[in-house]
């Protein structure tokens, strides 16, 4: 995967806030000239994703460094599995060190926390979708991430998608004179709607919705709204989203469920990073 411009001047930033001006624990103690390799291992049992992202970590700071893989992304890894090892100046491998490692345990918490959803709602319609609850800065790689566990993204950000909530309907005074504006100034894209009842659901349908979000429903709110809406708009359901109750919610019949926690509570993946001659 070829990493994207705009993620790479990030990466630059990252190691900028972590070398500053120079590691000067490592340029004391190792000599410029060894070179040696490092393999990254797991620690714990997850889903792995970031290696094209820890990759560009090396390649910035010496485009001669190797990097090799011994799992694919995706892929559900054991403690105790080498993942992959890096190889070139010693000075390199450990400046790289922190930020790679970061990536690569924040990204692979994700993509197990989002496996975990995807294995509870499986044998369902449902799909796992991810909201814009991202890490300021770090969307690309988050959203990437939910992908390898499974999951399938939401809009990327307010450009790439229609999304009235409950903000602008109070803003216009109604559902339906906000999906009027939205259909007048845009013809393009499909409009979601954000509603909190059945009422509002459809009031909604009606005003020509393409998909709807059930906004914090309970399960049997959930279980009507699909049985009224019949098939005429795609279904989403959002809102409190958890390990316990997102079969429940899955057995409705809803056609998307999204959770926040995707990337705004997955627990860092444990990972280790250990020089070898």
């Amino acid at each position: 995967m070829d990493v994207p411009a705009s993620v790479t001047e990030l990466l630059r930033h990252a190691l900028e806030e972590d070398i500053g001006h120079g590691d000067i624990t490592t340029s004391l103690i190792v000599p410029s000239e060894n070179v040696s390799s490092a393999l990254f291992v797991a620690k714990g049992n997850f889903v792995l994703a970031g290696f094209p992202f820890a990759r560009e970590v090396f390649s910035l700071l010496d485009p001669e460094t190797t990097f090799k893989t011994f799992f694919n992304e995706g892929a559900k890894v054991s403690r105790g599995d080498v993942l992959a090892e890096v190889a070139g100046k010693t000075r390199i491998l450990l400046a790289g060190e922190r930020t790679s490692l970061n990536i690569l345990q924040r990204l692979s918490g994700i993509a197990t926390l989002t496996s975990e959803f995807v294995d509870q709602v499986r044998g369902t319609r449902a799909r796992i979708v991810d909201t814009r609850k991202t890490t300021p800065g770090l969307r690309f790689m988050e959203k990437y991430a939910v992908k390898k566990g499974g999951g399938i993204n939401h809009r990327f950000g307010l450009f790439d998608g229609i999304l009235i909530k409950d903000n602008h309907i109070e803003e216009v005074g109604s559902i339906t004179e906000a999906i009027a504006r939205a259909k007048a100034g845009h013809h393009l894209a499909k409009i979601e709607v954000e509603v909190e009842n059945l009422k509002e659901l459809e009031e909604a349908i009606r005003a020509g919705a393409d998909i709807i979000m059930l906004d914090n429903m309970s399960v049997p709110d959930m279980t009507e709204a699909v049985r009224q809406a019949a098939g005429r708009v795609t279904i989403e359901a959002s809102g409190n989203m958890s390990l316990e109750n997102v079969r429940s919610v899955a057995d409705t019949g809803v056609d998307l469920i999204s959770v926040g926690a995707l990337t705004h509570s997955a627990v860092a993946a444990d990972i280790s990073m250990k020089i070898v001659k």
